[in-house]
């Protein structure tokens, strides 16, 4: 499965004009440290096996995106293939934990503790004594004091993609010994764990040249299990052996071969044998799962298929279809007889095909979990309807959140449980469901909040080729749109204005033209506590227990409008339509699929949505980070550093010197004065109780600002070959390279118990 993904820590600019009101909220009874994390929702799957259990040698082929174009993880062209090398091949002083908290690394690090905070913070790091790079020399304090200037961002002639963290360094300095390294910063920081992982030697860091150019395509000096033996781009690969200065517990594996394919050709690759680990959509999953099911002694065919479904037989034919061919083929109609038996022998020869194909699939299984990021609704609040924060709101409250998480992850087996934090993910120390802040949903609630933003029902609408009001910001957006669409069908449609046809010539305008998609669905039951004009649960949900409350932000005593829901609100004389901008690539159907959910639900309300795809290549860069767009689904990675890593995220977009608007990576163009105070409160309180209430606290005010509506964490699906040994689904632990490889003849490694589908709500999570 693809998705459109961000790294936490790039740093764009985008130019844009913001139109943002003071937010009129009531007080927000933000989460408190005494509300407990959770646990994740999904456990990771790696085929995990004990190290006595793993072979020595063999080497693993590993399927990723990109041959990356740099090897240095601080550049702005890095990419996942980048820091998947970093991790196998540099020191970290952390790592990430299965619950998504740091923990000390003890390969590199005996300890590290702040051992002043009064005049200045300081924290002594106490290196492992056989740490050393693998050219011999020991890893010491030159290594972090060349990473610190290189970072700080008070040389403009290192390319730097961000210097948080390192720009609060005063100075670095050698311990009471070689192995301690003493750090002083000029700011408090509470995030000083996130820093100095991964950390480089000083030959990448001491000068600028070697922090520009000399980590792009090598790494001579490294101190992980693992050495980069070759970039190779003519055979799109990257080549890892083992480390033989390595000291800690030796890599089971000879050596990891990271070769980029395509999504769409992974099958084909696993079927030819070409790979042993690779990330995939879940119709491949499927395909594996299928391949790997139980089969009938007789037939050879599969007992069950995916989801404990009936498997179906050979090319699908049922037995009277068979009889009914053989009849054909041996009738006394000659030509139909021998048309027949054509179509037989090349149905045998598909059979063939597609059970060698099923046989080499069966040496693989599916691993899954949940990865450690989320996926979101943007609103681009910098112009038109959405710069009105009541219409935003509406948005909010006319999504079920549930039900668009269900359509993601519950055919695939995994816990669909809606996100609730911006901040954190379920099981991490900083999340809380803050959704409270906004309220639940409610369409009753939604039509008031747009009656009151002045959309009325059924409003007249001019028709002398004014566009609609989401499409106004923008106009040379809307000129290259509209050339899109001219010359590509798949280009442009609009959802919720009845009286156009355009959407028949279009067959993925189906599911926006249904009343409601879901009430096909033969899991939405009727009886499921929902109010179907309104939309308001009966049953008390749990968003209200974080201070929220129906109706909360709309005047009291502000009735919905009367009116067919169907009908399309105006104001102005233009009707409420929102432009969603979607990537049209193959890896993108979920994303479609559950915008075609989310336009089925603001339809309800009234509101109108006018859809373009785009290709993926410019999809974030044309699209998102440009701000051309009303609607957007894209996704953040979650962060064991909150503070650090989400703060420009969601900071209030300032003006530039130039005058342009810097948004830093506030791609919503959404923000607020009190957000940047509680996340600058977080990032310098040495309290970790204190810094979990701050960052919950900004959590709820972003949930009420309504620029970002997070849907549901991704899924996260790879296929491995069956005896391979710790390596999959990692969720959110990072990889122990060192004990990766393949099972011992006749050993087996564990895989977690079915993922619990219960909600949060009803245990510890919250």
């Amino acid at each position: 499965m693809s998705h459109v993904g961000v790294g936490p820590r790039a740093v764009m600019r985008s130019v844009a004009f913001l139109t943002a009101g003071v937010l009129a909220v009531p007080a927000l009874a933000g989460c408190t440290s005494e509300e407990s994390a959770g646990k994740p929702l999904a456990a990771q799957d790696v085929g995990a096996a004990s190290r006595a259990s793993v072979s020595d040698g063999g080497t693993l082929r590993w399927a990723v995106d990109s041959v990356p174009d740099t090897l240095n993880t601080f550049q702005s062209d890095a990419d996942a293939t980048t820091t998947r090398v970093a991790q196998a091949v540099l020191p970290s002083m952390y790592r990430m934990d299965e619950n998504g908290s740091p923990v000390r690394n003890p390969d590199y690090l005996e300890s590290a503790e702040v051992v002043d905070t009064e005049p200045k913070q300081v924290v002594v790091y106490k290196l492992n004594q056989q740490a050393v790079w693998s050219d011999g020399r020991e890893i010491g304090a030159a290594d972090f004091a060349a990473q610190w200037r290189a970072l700080s961002g008070k040389d403009s002639a290192y390319w730097t993609a961000r210097n948080a963290g390192y720009d609060r360094i005063e100075k670095i300095e050698r311990g009471a010994n070689d192995l301690e390294v003493k750090v002083t910063f000029s700011r408090p920081y509470a995030d000083w764990k996130a820093l100095f992982s991964p950390l480089y030697p000083k030959d990448v860091m001491g000068t600028p040249d070697a922090f520009n150019d000399g980590a792009r395509r090598s790494l001579k000096v490294t101190a992980g299990p693992f050495s980069v033996k070759k970039v190779d781009t003519k055979a799109d690969q990257v080549v890892l052996t083992g480390n033989p200065r390595w000291w800690g517990a030796p890599a089971k594996l000879d050596k990891i071969v990271l070769r980029a394919v395509p999504r769409d050709e992974r099958v084909s690759e696993l079927v030819a044998g070409k790979l042993d680990l690779a990330e995939i959509d879940p119709e491949t999953a499927d395909e594996v799962t299928l391949a790997a099911a139980p089969r009938d002694p007789a037939t050879g065919t599969p007992l069950m298929g995916p989801q404990g479904s009936p498997a179906a037989g050979a090319q699908g034919r049922s037995a009277a279809e068979a009889l009914r061919s053989w009849a054909v083929a041996n009738g006394s109609d000659e030509e139909a007889a021998e048309e027949e038996i054509l179509a037989r022998e090349e149905r045998r020869e598909a059979e063939a095909k597609a059970a060698r194909r099923q046989k080499a699939l069966s040496g693989f299984e599916v691993r899954k979990s949940l990865e450690p990021a989320y996926t979101q609704l943007a609103l681009n609040g910098s112009g038109g309807p959405l710069a009105d924060e009541r219409v935003r709101r509406a948005v909010a409250r006319a999504l079920d959140r549930e039900k668009l998480a269900e359509t993601v992850l519950k055919p695939l087996g995994l816990p669909a449980e809606p996100v609730g934090s911006h901040l954190a993910l379920s099981g991490q120390p900083a999340y809380a469901d803050g959704s409270g802040a906004l309220g639940e949903q409610n369409a009753k609630e939604a039509r008031a909040l747009l009656a009151d933003a002045g959309w009325v029902r059924g409003g007249p609408v001019k028709k002398d080729g004014e566009k609609a009001a989401g499409a106004e910001k923008d106009e040379k957006g809307e000129d290259k749109e509209k050339k899109k669409s001219e010359s590509d069908d798949d280009g442009t449609y609009i959802v919720g204005e009845d009286n156009k046809n355009e959407d028949s010539k279009n067959p993925d305008s189906k599911n926006a033209d249904s009343k409601n998609e879901d009430s096909k669905n033969p899991d939405d039951k009727s009886d499921d506590g929902a109010d179907r004009e309104s939309g308001e649960k009966h049953s008390s949900g749990k968003n209200t227990a974080q201070g929220g409350a129906p109706g909360a932000y709309a005047p009291k005593g502000t009735a919905a409008p009367a009116g067919s829901v169907a009908a399309p609100l105006a104001k102005d004389g233009k009707a409420l339509t929102l432009r969603f901008v979607l990537p049209s690539g193959p890896g993108s159907e979920t994303l479609r699929t559950v915008a075609d959910r989310i336009t089925d639900m603001l339809k309800d309300i009234g509101i109108g949505t006018e859809i373009t795809k785009v290709p993926d290549e410019s999809y974030f860069k044309d699209h998102i980070a440009a701000g051309e767009y009303d609607l957007a689904l894209y996704s953040w990675p979650a962060s064991a550093f909150p503070a650090t890593d989400a703060r420009p995220i969601y900071a209030k977009p300032v003006p530039a010197a130039d005058g342009s608007l810097n948004v830093a990576q506030n791609y919503t163009r959404v923000g607020t004065d009190q957000v940047d105070q509680l996340f600058d409160r977080a990032m310098t309180t040495l309290d970790q109780k204190e810094a979990r209430d701050l960052l919950r606290k900004a959590d709820s005010r972003i949930w009420a600002a309504a620029g970002s509506i997070p849907l549901y964490q991704r899924p996260q699906l790879t296929v491995a070959r069956k005896n391979l040994a710790n390596a999959g689904a990692f969720g959110f632990e990072t990889p122990v390279y060192e004990d990766m490889g393949f099972l011992e003849k006749g050993a087996q490694g564990s895989r977690p118990s079915a993922p619990s589908t219960s909600s949060p709500s009803s245990s510890s999570s919250s």
